[in-house]
């Protein structure tokens, strides 16, 4: 992945978007990563392959719920939710 700084982005910006195009560009600021630029057929399947998971994790929450299996919403498990490490939640197949 190319990186660029934030000076250099804006002084080549027409660049920055070819670039962005490939591949995501990162833009540092002081080197430090504060964003990244993808094209937006990129963009666009992050956002497909994020609401085909969702709805297979509904689907699979409703099949649960058929079957009694439900889930205790306590600290416990709102925690593992919004936790970064694994979780029961995460799709074994990545």
């Amino acid at each position: 992945m190319r990186t660029m700084s934030a000076k250099e982005a804006k002084n080549h910006f027409g660049e920055l978007l070819m670039e962005a195009q490939k591949a995501p560009v990162t833009i540092e600021k002081n080197g430090k990563p504060v964003a990244v630029l993808y094209s937006m057929e990129w963009h666009e399947a992050a956002e497909e392959a994020k609401l085909d998971w969702l709805k297979r994790a509904v689907a699979e929450a409703v099949a649960e719920a058929d079957r009694g299996e439900l889930v205790e919403f306590d600290e416990e498990f709102i925690a593992e939710l919004f936790s970064d490490g694994p979780s029961r939640f995460d799709d074994p197949r990545e």
